[in-house]
């Protein structure tokens, strides 16, 4: 059957992708009168806003409106309650590119050039613009939050060794292909509908109803696709939203917001960069016995959802390995900056890095080979628990481990670049590997739930939707298969529709890897739910037993004693229909057995764990610093597949974006506090030539999900980006060939060509 779960169909938008008839919100036709609107932003990144005068963009040709704080009805935040982030600010400003106010006009070109006419005064004050800073300070946005186990004080004085270290990993900017944008209509009775390219339909109604000061009701937020998210337009999109409904409430007239690459550079959050410092204790064999680490994040001027991106990465702090006393302090630091949001991996990848960075000193330290400490530090049998209490089950660390090496030939391998390194004085190549377990679920259990909506029409034809927002991703596609595989017809018979708060409402973001878990079982209710009926129709109307009618190949068969009737699935659906059968449903799902106390920072926050692992290879230039990723080899956790050919686009991607995070795309502020890398010319992602010559993935086989997964599969969205740990490790190795093999090398990320020769020179000296 065309389309059925487990099979590589072909993303549903696939065609339209590849010739440009994919229709994003820039694409829409416009209304007759539909204006358009831009920002004008904080040029400083901290300060008094003494005068904000606007005559002069108000009287400039094209525009029809200005609007400030003072102009909204509603409440100035776009953040949650108990929560504050203005929409535009009023007496302070908090970082470079913080919006003041906006203008509507006639055309985009007279917009942005009206805006450039504001006259700001802000009398700065000093700013905090790196996390040092902060801590030194305690400025932050939250108190600190601690994750722990055991005595790790008394455990590592105890040690018969021990080690501190120090380094940081930097932001990443999202990058997505589709900037952030918004287009509000109005209608009539104060009705709203917003077009946004948002990851959180519910949580952008909200916002516009939260400004606008009316019932959520008022507004109907619907998203058919968005040009790549990566977490970029989980929150952020929502104030770009807020901002063009405020504009189009004020005028009466559609109005369109989109932000240039640049301003949405300058204005949006990124990855949180991290600084870490750490204790490690560990016996004579490199067993690690206690880790004391402070990971102090950059959470930029608000809290945003700093709280969870902090909470995953003490969770994720342990990553593949049993520590028996533990732990871990995380720090949300405030600065005079954007205000960092979520990001592929949502803190998994920043908290993952602490223990490969020990377990390479560690090695260094007892002259024995990493690899080799990593795997007898593994989580099995007996030391399975993690710091928070939830226990390590279906454990595929070993097989991922063990697959990995032998695909990629481990052993010979790392003798031919021990080789190569002994005759090559300039060029020096690395070998690393990477474990990973990786937490599935929402940090906060009340997420973890969605819904979907499904029609049945009488040709046969269904339509879906779902809370799910489709971002290239292939969503769309995964659940149409689920409900493909329920009414056993061919996926081509199902219609996915555009995302929309008035279909499916209060709904939880498309983020978390957690999209097709929540919104396949979700769809597989409702679809149950009909198949329910029409079997109980049939029954009755065919006089057979429900046991005795089978759906299968496009056609239902009533398989009753003496008689083995057939007819098609849209006969059926007629039959029902003249037998006033309802042939829609919604469904609803809830993730089970989760629950979280974030307190005390005990419970069973993810429903289960994926497993992989990664081996790379990388080749430096030891006198520019330069750096080349020439071989990669994955084995990734993905249960029983939904869609291998989905799965296996999301594997590659997700790893040569945290290779990108890993080597290349650095973020850089001057000492004003203004980001200067706001466009492809100053901000490197990695390119086609980026990607590992030789790329070799593979999806962990004969593995389905023990877990109630939607037909038993797991998710692939985030733990992929964290292969690219293997990378990092790799460039390590490399750098240490370039010495004496018996200096730990500390590589703070991105590793940038100056970085790379500053770790080359540490290990030379």
């Amino acid at each position: 059957m065309k389309g059925a779960v487990h099979s590589a169909a072909r993303h549903d938008s696939a065609l339209k992708h590849v010739t440009g008839q994919a229709l994003y919100i820039d694409d829409m036709p416009e209304p007759p009168g539909t204006l358009h609107a831009a920002l004008v932003l904080s040029p400083v990144s901290a300060g008094r806003l003494a005068k904000l005068d606007l005559s002069a963009t108000a009287a400039a040709p094209g525009v029809v409106a200005t609007l400030i704080a003072a102009d909204i009805p509603g409440r100035n935040s776009t953040a949650g309650p108990g929560k504050e982030e203005p929409l535009f600010a009023v007496d302070r400003v908090e970082f470079v590119g913080q919006p003041l106010a906006m203008v509507v006009a006639d055309t985009l070109d007279a917009a942005r050039a009206a805006a450039e006419r504001a006259v700001i005064e802000i009398e700065e004050t000093e700013a905090i613009l790196d996390v040092e800073t902060a801590l030194a300070r305690q400025a932050y946005v939250q108190a600190p939050s601690t994750l722990r186990r055991g005595d790790p004080e008394a455990a590592l004085k105890s040690a018969p060794h021990r080690l501190s270290a120090e380094f940081t990993v930097g932001g990443q900017e999202h990058f997505y292909l589709e900037g952030q944008v918004a287009f509000a209509l109005p209608g009539e009775d104060g009705d709203l509908v917003v077009h946004s390219s948002t990851q959180h339909p519910t949580e952008v109604q909200h916002v516009c109803a939260q400004l606008l000061g009316c019932d959520f009701n008022r507004v109907t937020a619907i998203v058919r696709r968005l040009g790549g998210g990566f977490g970029g337009k989980e929150s952020n999109a929502s104030w770009v939203a807020g901002a063009a409904a405020l504009a189009a409430h004020k005028t009466g007239w559609p109005v369109k917001l989109r932000l240039p690459r640049e301003i949405d550079m300058i204005a949006t959050g990124k990855r949180h960069p991290f600084l870490y410092r750490y204790t490690v204790g560990f016996d004579d064999e490199g067993r690690v016995l206690a880790l004391d680490a402070v990971l102090a994040a950059d959470a930029g001027f608000s809290l945003d959802l700093t709280p969870g991106v902090i909470a995953r990465a003490l969770t994720h702090a342990d990553n593949a390995y049993w520590i028996p006393h533990f732990r871990a302090a995380g720090y949300a630091c405030k600065t005079n900056k954007q205000s960092n949001t979520a990001f592929r991996g949502f803190g998994g990848p920043q908290g993952v890095v602490v223990m490969e960075d020990a377990l390479d000193r560690i090695a260094c330290h007892l002259g024995r080979d990493a690899n080799e400490l990593r795997a007898l530090n593994f989580y099995c049998a007996g030391r399975d628990e993690t710091p928070y209490g939830q226990k390590v089950e279906e454990n595929h660390l070993a097989r991922c481990w063990a697959e990995v090496k032998q695909g990629g030939d481990f052993e010979r391998r790392r003798a031919e670049i021990d080789a190569f390194n002994r005759t090559s004085p300039i060029l020096k190549r690395g070998l690393g590997l990477f474990p990973l377990k990786f937490g599935i679920s929402f940090n906060l259990p009340h997420m973890n739930q969605t819904g979907a909506l499904v029609h049945v029409y009488t040709d046969g034809s269904i339509r879906l939707n779902h809370g799910g927002t489709e971002m290239g991703q292939g969503l769309f596609i995964k659940v149409a298969q689920v409900v493909a595989e329920v009414f056993k017809v061919e996926v081509d018979r199902i219609r996915p529709s555009a995302t929309s708060t008035a279909e499916v409402p209060n709904t939880s973001p498309t983020a978390a890897s957690t999209g097709s878990d929540l919104n396949g079982w979700a769809a597989w209710e409702a679809a149950n739910t009909i198949k329910g009926r029409m079997i109980a129709f049939a029954s009755e109307h065919f006089g057979a037993a429900e046991s005795e009618i089978e759906f299968a190949d496009g056609n239902v068969r009533i398989a009753k004693p003496g008689s083995n009737q057939v007819v098609s699935f849209g006969e059926l659906a007629k039959l029902c229909w003249m037998g006033r059968v309802s042939l829609s449903a919604t469904g609803f799902y809830k993730t089970p057995k989760i629950h979280w106390d974030a307190a005390a920072m005990r419970g069973r926050p993810f429903f289960y764990f994926s497993f992989g692992a990664a081996m790379a290879e990388v080749a430096i230039d030891t006198l520019t610093g330069e750096s080349r990723v020439l071989r990669a080899d994955l084995v990734q956790d993905c249960g029983a597949s939904l869609n291998p050919a989905i799965d296996l686009g999301q594997i590659e991607g997700a790893f040569v974006q945290g290779q990108g995070w890993f080597t290349c795309e650095e973020l850089w502020w001057d000492a004003k506090g203004r980001l200067r890398t706001v466009g492809p010319s100053t901000y490197k992602i990695p390119g086609s030539r980026d990607a590992p010559a030789v790329f070799n993935v593979k999806m962990l086989e004969n593995a389905p999900s023990r877990e109630a997964t939607i037909f038993r599969s797991k998710a692939v969205g985030e733990p992929p980006l964290l292969l690219a740990t293997a990378v990092w490790t790799a460039l390590k190795d490399a750098i240490s060939a370039a010495g004496d093999r018996k200096t730990a090398v500390r590589l703070d990320a991105p590793a940038t060509p100056e970085r790379v020769l500053a770790a080359i020179a540490t290990v030379k000296a």
